[in-house]
């Protein structure tokens, strides 16, 4: 997602109904928070998304869906003061336990 939006900055696609759908999509989710390799753009890009449709930015109710296995304290290592404090300051935090069921299979 993030690769996609640098990209619409750049115009190196002409990829503008993307970066609206990720901002106006009712329901976005973004699996894997934290795999993504980070730099200064991305992290703006990343606080973006999130601030936008976290203050309905786009006259549009829209709900966001993070998932990541990645802990509270390594979530605000890897990511700067803005972003972690509206991860645990306007999410859900929901903690999933059990055996990974790729293992089981």
């Amino acid at each position: 997602m993030l690769d996609t939006i640098i990209d619409y900055r750049f115009n190196k696609n002409n990829s503008d109904f993307v970066y609206d759908n990720i901002l106006n999509v009712d329901l976005l989710i973004i699996d894997d928070l934290g795999t993504e390799s980070m730099n200064s753009m991305k992290f703006t890009e990343l606080f973006n998304v999130i601030n936008t449709r976290l203050l309905n930015q786009n006259n549009h109710i829209t709900k966001t869906i993070i998932s990541t296995n990645l802990n509270l304290q390594d979530l605000r290592s890897k990511y700067d003061e803005r972003i972690f404090s509206r991860f645990v300051g306007c999410y859900n935090i929901c903690r999933f336990f059990g055996d990974d069921i790729r293992y089981t299979k």
